[in-house]
């Protein structure tokens, strides 16, 4: 390539880059009450990801000053779609390049029933004031953060609610832009239960509602003749978090399940970090309520008798009551007393300590079947040096972590 042409090729990739849009800062939000609410610049919100349907750089390309409108009707979740933008790629003047098609791809994902028509949208919020919830209320919430009192409703649903299908599929569109690796469900599998959180509010002297979140549960089986529900997806929308939904969501979900006799305990699909928190935060207040978790009862170790309290009463699995069981014997231990210290550290490091312990069983039985140089390779480089060295870092970060639980608990 002549320096001409590399000038040519250089000036052509600053003219493209000129048209490169940060999807997350272009797309967005709003759940509509109102008409009011339609114009309304201060309810927009953001999506956290775009990668689901822009791919890995979140980038949409051939525009310029591009707004992609995503508007929802609070209630019933019709659906508007409008992009706008001050200029578009011209395919004769960049080599046949053309703009992607917006629309195209985020109807890959949204289901048909959306409109691109203001009206036609604006049209549809008459019917808000006539909308109930889905299902059966578990739960009532009101909460005072914030300068007004609010109300919240949690509904348990299923797929055989009449019009639940249709509306959990424009509801599931939202899982794609906050949370990570999300897929759509099969709703057609009767084990799936749906919990649903509505703000319920009134306007003109009426009850309206507005979907602030859900969480999906999948009732796996359990030998011999008993459930395992698993959580599956979790999401409290933008709009609507900070207010303590997620906690009061779970706390819903353990109503329902803890009398369950058919239910042997619970599961959380690959829970985030900001979940795994409320998951915690949760559990500790209501094993706080239980003997096995007394401060002189937790000293006894992590027990059978404990494990089985806790699954019977709350049905939380032996893995998450471990958890639990650590951060409340944290709470307890006086923190300038270095004999009670030096026996939560040992505990903590026990069980940090055990993936190594089941590595040298393994090697015995790797002696038997293995050669040499086999087993040499088979072998872990770390050193008992760099091992302490891991169960201490390990540790510290257990006591971080614990630490911030325990001051959302004691600070609410």
């Amino acid at each position: 390539m002549g320096p001409l042409k590399k000038a040519e090729h250089f000036l052509l990739k600053n003219q493209l880059e000129d048209y490169i849009c940060d999807a997350n800062k272009v797309i967005s939000f709003k759940l509509v009450r109102d008409e009011k609410d339609f114009f309304d610049d201060e309810a927009v919100f953001r999506p956290d990801m775009a990668h689901q349907l822009f791919g890995d750089s979140e980038t949409i390309f051939g525009y310029k000053g591009l707004n992609v409108q995503m508007y929802y009707s609070a209630a019933n979740l019709n659906t508007y779609i409008n992009v706008t933008y001050s200029e578009k790629i011209d395919p004769s003047n960049f080599d046949g390049v053309h703009a992607d098609n917006i629309v195209k791809k985020i109807s890959e994902f949204v289901p048909a029933r959306f409109t691109t028509s203001q009206d036609q949208f604006l049209s549809t919020l008459s019917a808000e004031k006539i909308f109930q919830p889905f299902g059966e209320l578990k739960h009532v919430y009101t909460t005072n953060k914030g300068d007004r009192e609010r109300k919240f409703e949690i509904y348990k649903a299923d797929v055989d609610c009449p019009g639940f299908r249709d509306y959990h599929s424009h509801l599931q569109t939202f899982i794609l832009w906050y949370i990570d690796a999300a897929s759509y469900i099969d709703v057609d599998d009767h084990r799936w239960n749906f919990y649903l959180v509505f703000e319920k509010y009134s306007k003109g002297g009426s009850p309206m509602y507005a979907i602030a979140g859900y969480m999906t549960v999948y009732n796996y089986y359990a030998y011999p003749e008993k459930i395992r529900p698993r959580i599956s997806q979790v999401l409290i929308l933008p709009p609507f978090q900070r207010l303590g939904l997620c906690a009061q969501l779970l706390q819903a979900f353990y109503n329902v399940v803890a009398g369950d006799r058919s239910v042997k305990d619970i599961t959380v699909e690959d829970p985030s970090e900001s979940f795994q928190r409320v998951r915690d935060y949760v559990d500790i207040k209501n094993c706080m309520s239980l003997k096995s978790f007394s401060s002189e009862n937790l000293k006894q170790g992590f027990s059978k008798s404990l494990i089985n309290e806790v699954q019977d009463r709350l049905k939380i699995n032996k893995r998450q009551a471990r958890r639990v069981y650590e951060i409340l014997w944290y709470y307890h231990t006086r923190k300038n007393n270095k004999d009670d210290m030096k026996a939560y550290r040992l505990e903590v490091k026990t069980r940090l300590n055990q993936p190594f312990m089941k590595n040298r069983r393994d090697f015995e039985k790797l002696k038997k079947s293995l050669k040499p140089d086999e087993l040499a390779a088979s072998l872990s480089n770390m050193n008992l040096e760099q091992r302490h060295e891991y169960l201490q870092l390990r540790y510290e970060d257990c006591v971080n972590d614990y630490e911030r639980i325990i001051d959302r608990m004691t600070s609410s």
